[in-house]
């Protein structure tokens, strides 16, 4: 029993940095754009920190240092005369791990693909489907908007290694936004719910066996300010709870997630159709799972119609 539970606690170090979607910080995410409004964005991020096994298991110093550069694509559309759009993610990791067990320090590098990332949100209260002309006199005031988030299955796996850049199993998360302005300052607010399959293949010594984990609640606010179009900076903090995980049906409520993390944002126009987005985060509070500082530089062009 007590081997099944560190493998458990194992499992979850190993989806660490494929599940880092759990703790997203995205200020101004049921923003409204235009009809045929697209948007190609770089993003290079660095982690480094820890991982909290809360006592469970024999672990001591556990940590990671790695980047992962992503290359995301954004369209709105019509949704039944809502405004709504999808994006579509592919990052890529890469980075060392170590961590010390019975007294004897282990260590790895690891270089692929994570998993990719879709998401479909629209717009209920506050916005319609505009076309430029008529979103050009259009003034936010209060919007509420749903969205629901997929991660799927595609990055690198193999279930004989401890640590992978994939997760082996499907992710979604329905959510509920809302977005207020008052003059410059916009405050933003989402309640959310990941849930997740079954992983029939999860790291457990010489032989795989199936992993399940309960959903995560997640909570997300922003406050922003905007100093003039487009150029704006936000705090941004967030809190989660949940994702007990069980190995072979055996579950191990000490590896319940708890935590929040806290940072800013800025965004920097550079011209019509280009902008720069940074921002830092860091943990606050974690009961048990990844415990990092999080840097990232984003670089985005947009358009309206045919990119020109």
């Amino acid at each position: 029993m007590r081997l099944r539970f560190f493998l458990t606690a194992l499992a979850s170090f190993a989806a660490g940095a494929a599940q880092l979607a759990a703790q997203d910080l995205a200020p101004r995410a049921y923003v409204i754009t235009p009809l045929h409004s697209n948007a190609v964005t770089i993003t290079w991020s660095f982690f480094d920190g820890g991982v909290n096994f809360n006592g469970t298991v024999p672990i001591a110093n556990a940590t990671g240092t790695y980047y992962v550069p992503s290359l995301t694509y954004y369209h709105s559309l019509s949704f039944f005369g809502r405004s709504a759009n999808v994006t579509a993610s592919l990052p890529y990791g890469v980075g060392n791990f170590k961590g010390d067990v019975s007294g004897q320090t282990q260590s790895i590098y690891r270089s692929g693909l994570l998993d990719s990332v879709f998401r479909f949100s629209v717009n209920l209260i506050g916005a319609r489907a505009m076309q430029p002309k008529e979103f050009r006199s259009w003034k936010q005031k209060r919007l509420l908007g749903v969205s629901l988030k997929m991660v799927a299955p595609t990055g690198q796996y193999t279930p004989t290694k401890l640590v992978n850049w994939g997760s082996n199993r499907w992710a979604f998360k329905p959510e509920v936004g809302f977005s207020e302005r008052w003059g410059h300052w916009v405050l933003d607010a989402y309640a959310g719910v990941w849930f997740y399959t079954r992983n029939p293949a999860s790291f457990a010594g010489p032989v795989v066996a199936p992993q399940t984990e309960t959903p995560i609640a997640a909570l997300e606010s922003h406050l922003s300010y905007d100093f003039k179009p487009r150029l704006w900076m936000s705090l941004d903090g967030n809190f989660w709870d949940g994702g007990i995980t069980s190995l072979s049906g055996i579950r191990n409520l000490q590896t319940k997630q708890t935590g929040s993390r806290i940072g800013a944002t800025a965004s920097i126009p550079i011209n019509k159709h280009q902008s720069i987005k940074a921002s830092y985060s860091d943990g606050t509070y974690v009961r048990f799972g990844g415990n990092y500082q999080s840097v990232s530089v984003a670089w985005q062009y947009s358009w309206i119609g045919q990119p020109k």
